[in-house]
């Protein structure tokens, strides 16, 4: 899908297509015109500059994280925040709307061999600048498919999903390990607009007796058939 960042190979397409079928009167410089008015903005110079400070915004991933999610590449921007050592950001692009539903997430991916039979917390720190929703999150997998357990705090009625903006607030998750668990994977996420920070992630073995944050995918047994209780019930 394009964004108002593949503005100029978007003209270059417009103005190659009306060529093709005769059209000869729009220059390379109408279609660019042409293409900054589909993105709302009022003429090229005004998308150019806005292209051009999308750009200065990108920055390098931190080693050993890689990017991922449903959210186009367009939609987010990810990376070391270079004015705070040690913080990495996930912000919406300027001058896109970012559809509620799309997520970007900077994930880590480890072998669970050493913490099979455990239970293992997962903590950090987030801050958010007008952020649609921001969380922390984790999933053990199997050898094949996904998943044994997850958490992403979505569904909790406190110290859950964050909102807004809001200073260094640190989350927690506990999950315990199968002894058929294979990966163990976590990370961050930024839901919609706003901008989003991480620090301070640290993954421990929990005390045994620490509450688990998270549910197996599956009911032990069939539950509610007769849809007599309400999901906050």
């Amino acid at each position: 899908m394009r964004s108002f960042l593949d503005a100029k190979l978007m003209a270059k397409a417009l103005r190659q297509s009306l060529v093709e079928r005769g059209y000869y009167d729009l220059t390379y410089s109408d279609c660019l015109e042409l293409v900054a008015h589909q993105f709302g903005f009022a003429e090229w110079n005004i998308l150019t500059a806005r292209i051009d400070a999308a750009r200065a915004q990108a920055t390098s991933l931190p080693e050993g994280w890689h990017r991922t999610g449903p959210g186009d590449a367009s939609h987010h921007q990810i990376g070391l925040d270079s004015s705070e050592p040690g913080t990495v950001r996930i912000g919406s692009t300027p001058g896109i709307d970012v559809p509620s539903d799309k997520f970007s997430t900077l994930v880590q991916r480890i072998l669970a061999d050493g913490y099979r039979g455990q239970k293992l917390r997962l903590t950090a720190q987030l801050r958010g600048e007008d952020a649609y929703c921001g969380t922390i999150w984790m999933r053990i997998d199997p050898p094949d498919g996904r998943y044994l357990r997850f958490d992403n705090m979505m569904l909790r009625k406190s110290n859950g999903a964050l909102k807004g903006t809001f200073g260094w607030t640190e989350r927690s998750i506990v999950l315990d390990v199968p002894d058929n668990a294979a990966t163990i994977h976590y990370g961050f996420f930024l839901q919609g607009n706003g901008k989003l920070w991480a620090r301070g992630f640290r993954l421990d073995i929990a005390d045994p007796e620490s509450t688990v944050t998270g549910e197996p995918p599956f009911l032990p047994q069939p539950t509610n058939l007769d849809f007599g209780m309400p999901a906050n019930g």
